[in-house]
């Protein structure tokens, strides 16, 4: 795919099928996110890859509004050392290390034909909990990665309604040129 196909492409996707993700494109996806720059090059990042089907339960339970992840083929967890980054302008880069890395697998994702749907709601210490992570890591974000199913469910529907992914703003309702 195209790199401008790949960014209007991907969305969130709440609807998957049940088709297992073949190793090669998981180790694709995977393989990018490797790739993607951060603080003094330290990768902070660690990823968690879940199929199984009972941990996966277990982790759509970790929020309400994310019951919907219990019928996903994969989950993937990212998650970063703070002390494998850094921290200026009372910011923790680690967040932003991960946040890259993830986006490079999301986008890759998109260019393999799989969905993904950055889930930044959770309650980090039951994720924590279940993926037997130490206390040092932080859980930034996860995704389910799959093939989009053929028919939506509610929560796809609703997903759509609420969060209007495809809605974005004009350019020039967030560009400033030499000044705010």
């Amino acid at each position: 795919m195209e790199f401008e196909s790949v960014i209007k492409s991907r969305e969130s996707i709440r609807d998957y099928a049940d088709k297992k993700v073949e190793y090669e494109k998981i180790n694709f996806v995977l393989e990018c996110a490797r790739l993607a720059p951060s603080w003094t090059n330290k990768q902070c990042w660690q990823f968690i890859v879940v199929k199984d089907k009972k941990i996966i339960k277990d982790l759509s339970k970790t929020s309400i509004i994310n019951r919907w992840l219990k019928n996903v083929p994969v989950i993937i967890v990212a998650c970063g050392d703070p002390k494998q980054s850094g921290f200026r302008n009372d910011i923790d880069y680690f967040i932003v290390d991960v946040s890259i890395a993830l986006e490079h697998l999301v986008l890759a994702a998109t260019d393999k034909g799989l969905g993904t749907c950055w889930i930044g709601g959770f309650n980090e210490k039951k994720v924590k909990e279940i993926l037997e992570i130490p206390e040092n890591i932080r859980v930034v974000a996860l995704t389910p990665l799959g093939y989009t199913a053929e028919k939506k469910r509610f929560a796809g529907k609703l997903g759509k309604i609420v969060i209007q992914s495809k809605k974005r703003k004009n350019l020039d309702k967030m560009i400033h040129i030499n000044k705010w």
